[in-house]
């Protein structure tokens, strides 16, 4: 379907059935061949092998990271072919020589610059990465050098971490109003027009059919829309807060 290093990563974890292309949503797990299909196969390889080199990264990957994985494999909803794909992937991306620039440099190719896509990749590297509560440094260092090699400055990754861990739970007390206002990227200074402005942006760029439109696999379109519910709550936290005031 594809050639270069994210040819070779598809190949190696499909095998014979490489040879005949495979879709991702097909409940074969195969992916099609068509121009949609071939950005959702670059984004689905991407990610998982990506993923697995991350964990990799401080020398050994541990029983965290891997039950890390497998949570966001869980949450994926992945069919049975799907998950054993997201596994060899993951596994190739923990192999030692494993070509990471090279890798990021055909994602952003294939995925033709498309900001939206390339931020939902990177927000699920930083969740995956931070699931099991201890970010190392290195893992912080290679994921800011995956951000800016798809052309997102310091501030804007930086962001990316602070809208990342799991919002307030089911039954508790609210996130702290400074967590909200990291979600949303602003600080307390800022004017309610511009409270607005930066929740509609957010809203926009988490956005599922937009996603699924630029080539997001369907199965990962769960962690957008959690993500759009997260940025509501914290909007919504916001004003209340300045209305009480």
């Amino acid at each position: 379907m594809f050639g270069g290093p994210l040819g070779a990563l598809l190949g190696a974890a499909l095998g014979r059935n490489f040879d005949r292309g495979i879709k991702i949503t097909d409940q074969h797990g195969a992916f099609g061949a068509g121009q949609q299909e071939r950005v959702q196969a670059a984004f689905f390889t991407t990610t998982f092998s990506v993923m697995g080199h991350i964990a990799k990264i401080d020398g050994k990957v541990t029983a965290a990271e891997i039950a890390a994985a497998e949570g966001i494999m869980s949450h994926m909803q992945l069919g049975s072919q799907q998950r054993k794909t997201a596994i060899k992937l993951f596994n190739e991306g923990k192999k030692d020589g494993f070509p990471l620039d090279d890798v990021i440099m055909q994602f952003r190719r294939e995925c033709m610059r498309r900001r939206n896509l390339a931020q939902v990749f990177l927000e699920i590297q930083i969740a995956t990465a931070m699931a099991d509560g201890h970010l190392h440094a290195g893992e912080k260092r290679v994921l800011f050098s995956i951000g800016e090699q798809l052309g997102f400055d310091r501030a804007d990754i930086e962001h990316l971490f602070s809208m990342a861990g799991p919002g307030p739970a089911a039954g508790t007390h609210k996130q702290s109003i400074s967590k909200a206002y990291d979600i949303l990227g602003i600080s307390r200074s800022a004017s309610d027009a511009e409270v607005k402005k930066a929740y509609r942006r957010l809203m926009s760029q988490h956005h599922p059919d937009k996603l699924i439109a630029k080539g997001l696999p369907e199965e990962m379109i769960k962690f957008a829309t959690e993500k759009t519910q997260e940025i509501k709550a914290a909007y919504e936290q916001v004003k209340d807060s300045r209305h009480k005031t």
